[in-house]
This record gives structure tokens, sequence and C-alpha cells, in this order.
């Protein structure tokens, strides 16, 4: 079965009971509930569930059969047997405008020059299938008792020892929570804090998924500008000092690309020490900057314990594992572990041993060396062909991305909408800005999703498009 087979019985009505299984059945596979080829329980199986009589059921599965609705044999059992569906439920399109609907057209893919996805060929696929499989067959085999609500410890440990040497960062596996990716490290971050009603300082322009998550948990996101030293913290403290929050990409800022200063570091963690507040460090790209040495962790100058690191694997493995971490200050990692046992446990086992031995085999760092030389040259590849042909465009290069800024204030968002039919998904700039006003008009082009033998094909599209929007403007 592709879906539990809920059927309702009413033993009032003069209706056979062997009918009514009969007609819920055949409603969920008009309905499409049940697909050609799902497998139904065994007569014996559902009579049980349903609390009536083997041979009701097995009354209901003979017209059903006769119908030519099912078709039952030894070796496969009683399966839907294949026809064409006549209509399928669909689920109501988002409103226009709202934030699903931005969401769905950032996430949707596979596609060229699409954000935060990395690359499928750089990744060794076969050797990380073998490994999770071999944790899959561990779990299934383990006692049936409840994981570690912080995560599994091998991969806690792991972590550690990882941030330790990577970012720079002095921590315990105690210290460690895993979660399921970046958005669920920063739902267990604000339900901890408690921070409901307070003001949060947010990088503008910034992730918009950071901000709505923000907004959702009844914060009052406050844009803090960002310059080439990243955050103004000056800023800040003119405008808001009594903010309780502060979410920052210090390593590279997103979209821009700017690091944040040393000065503004100290500054930063100045205030938050003085006035209780605290720091989120989204560490989105952990050790994959293509510009030198990734910079240290902003946790590893935090010397009063108000930062708290979240990172993921989506940029480095997929973000199909839903997969991430917290590094909490060491006061409060008992009450995080409460809260992630009664609200937010870590994902299952089998995908944490997986990861965890990916990495003590050395296996993740090889990985990462392996995909920002190929990246550097996607990047490159982009620039070379974008460059020369873009000459009223500026292009930068922040982070995983090729941004081109419109200086004409071209409408990104229907751009990106118009290159989507072409297969290419680059993000608007200007849903990075928190108010419509201020927002500036550009395209993020992610270089993991552009391989080098596409290049040329997708930026010629894109340009067709450029030209055409742009002139019209």
């Amino acid at each position: 079965m592709t879906k539990p087979l809920e059927l309702h019985l009413d033993r009032t009505t003069k209706t056979p009971l062997a009918d009514q299984i009969c007609m819920g059945i055949t409603a969920a596979i008009e309905s499409g509930v049940l697909a050609a080829g799902a497998r139904l329980p065994s007569w014996v199986d559902l009579a049980i569930q349903l609390g009536v009589a083997r041979g009701t059921v097995r009354s209901a599965y003979d017209k059903l059969s006769a119908a030519q609705l099912i078709v039952a044999s030894r070796a496969a059992g009683t399966r839907v047997t294949e026809r064409p569906i006549l209509s399928l439920p669909r689920d109501p399109a988002p409103e226009p405008g709202s934030f699903m609907e931005m969401y769905q057209e950032l996430t949707l893919g596979p596609a060229i020059f699409q954000m935060g996805v990395p690359a499928k060929e750089t990744f060794p696929a076969k050797l990380f299938a073998r490994i999770r499989s071999h944790a899959v067959r561990a779990e299934a085999s383990a006692a049936p008792l409840y994981p570690d609500p912080r995560g599994e410890l091998e991969l806690r440990r792991e972590i550690a020892a990882y941030l330790a040497i990577a970012r720079g960062i002095e921590c315990s596996p105690s210290q460690i929570l895993v979660t399921g990716g970046f958005g669920s490290g920063l739902g267990l971050t604000l339900r901890v804090l408690g921070l409901e009603g307070s003001k949060a300082w947010i990088e503008d322009p910034g992730f918009p998924f950071t901000r709505r998550g923000l907004e959702l948990a009844r914060l009052l996101p406050v844009p803090i500008p960002v310059d080439s030293e990243g955050i103004d913290v000056d800023y800040g403290l003119r405008y808001a000092p009594d903010a309780g929050l502060a979410v920052v990409t210090p390593g590279q800022q997103a979209p821009l690309g700017a690091t944040l200063s040393l000065s503004r570091r100290l500054r930063l963690l100045e205030w938050a020490a003085q006035e209780g507040a605290w720091v989120i460090e989204d560490d989105y790209l952990s050790e994959l900057q293509l510009k030198g040495r990734a910079a240290p962790a902003l946790a590893s100058v935090d010397r009063t314990g108000r930062v708290i690191h979240i990172g993921s694997f989506s940029k480095t493995i997929s973000p199909a594992l839903r997969l991430g971490f917290v590094l909490v200050p060491q006061r409060l990692a008992s009450r995080f572990a409460e809260v992630a046992a009664c609200l937010a446990p870590s994902p299952g086992p089998s995908i944490q041993l997986a990861a965890a031995e990916f990495i003590s085999e050395g296996h993740y760092l090889r990985h990462l060396r392996r995909t920002k030389r190929a990246y550097a040259a996607q990047r490159d590849g982009v620039l070379q062909y974008l460059e020369p042909r873009t000459n009223k465009i500026a292009v930068t290069t922040p982070g995983l991305a090729v941004l081109l800024r419109f200086t004409d204030g071209a409408p990104d968002v229907a751009i990106v909408r118009e290159t989507l039919a072409f297969g290419l998904a680059p993000s608007p700039l200007s849903v990075w800005y928190a108010s419509p006003a201020s927002a500036q008009s550009g395209l993020l082009l992610g270089i993991a999703t552009c391989p080098q033998q596409h290049v040329a094909k997708s930026c010629d599209r894109l340009l067709e498009i450029l030209q055409r929007r742009t002139s019209s403007s």
C-alpha cells in the first residue's frame, strides 16, 4: 500500500458490511489514494483491523476482483490492478504573493543556477549509499528503544571534532544537538530562548526564510544594513539597542558575500554580553568558501557564552537529508535537551550514523576538497562567459553564486519566473530585502548547479531573457 487504508464502517445502516468495505476501497482507488500496484492487506489482516468476520472481507475482495479493481496472487499478494486514473486530487496552489509561493519558486528544481543545492556530480553517491544501507540494517536489528533526542553520540562527537579543526571552536559533544537542518535548528533555538515579542536584528538583505521564521516565532525583525564589513553593528546600536537577538552570517554574508570584520565581531559580542542578548550564527557555508581559507566562526571568539552556532549538511551533502546541528553554550545544554526531547527530537538514527561514518572515515573532508575545486572552476567558467557580455550589469561572486546587479531596476522576480520554463532557476535579489521600498534588483546564479558543459547554453538563454526584459523596462 502506498498510503494507509482507512475504512469507516457504519453498523447502524442496512448496507451490508461487505458492501461498505467494497465501496470504501473502490472510492480509494478511484480517487488515487490507492495507486495502481498498491498492495492491500490480506483479508485476514483487514478483518482483524476492522473487527469483522474474515468471510465479510473475503466477500468484499471477491466483488472487487470481479469488478477487475484488484488482482490476487500467492506471490505478490492482493494488489490494485493497472487501470487509467480518471482524476487525481490536486493540492491547491499557494496564494499569489504569499510566502509559500515564493518558497516553492525558490526551492523548485533541479534546475541550472538554483541556489542552496549542492552539485550532484561531485558527491560520492554510491559510497554514501553503501554506508547508509549498513546503518539502516544496524538500526533495524537494534533493540526498539527511543534514541537520544539530542542525536546519536557518534555523530555529535564527529561534529565536535570537525568544528575544532575546521571552524576553530572548542566544544564537547554534550553541547551539540542534531537537528533536521537549519530551519529545525532555528526553531529549536527560538523555543529555548523564549524571546516572543522581542526585537531581533536581521541582515538586510538576508535569508528570507530566516526572516519569516522569526516572524512566525512572534519576534519583531529589525532590518540592519549590510556593507563590505558585514552587518552594521553601530546602526543596530543606534536604532534597536534593546533587541534580544541578532541573526548573522559572519563567515560570508548571504547574499552579498562580505565577511564580518573583526572589529564588528567584537562589537557585536560586547553588545550581547552587556545587554544579555543572544547571537545566532548561521554558518550556512561552513568550509565551502572559495576565496582563501574560511574565516573563524564567531562562536570561536565568544568568551561569554552568548553565541548559538547553527550548521547543516544541506550545502555540503544534500538538503534532502534534512540534517543539521546546533552548538549551544554549556549552561544552556540541559534546557536545549529538554526542549528537544519534548518538542523537537533529532532525525532517525540511521541517517545520523551514516553521516558519522562518512565523516570519521575521512570521506567528508575529501569530498569538500573535491567540491571546492569543482565549484571554483564552475564559478570561473560562468564569470568568463558572462563578464564580456554584461557591460551594463555589475557582476560579483558572493558565496556559491554569481551576482548580477541591475542598476536600472529591472523586474528580477518576473525575469526569474520566465527563466523557469527553460530549466533555469536563479534567485531574485529583491526578495532577500526586508522592504520592497529599499530592495535592489538583481539575480543570484548558483554555481554549484551549473556544470561547465552547460555554461554557454544556459548563459545564452539567460542573456536573451535579460536583453528582452531590460530593453522593455
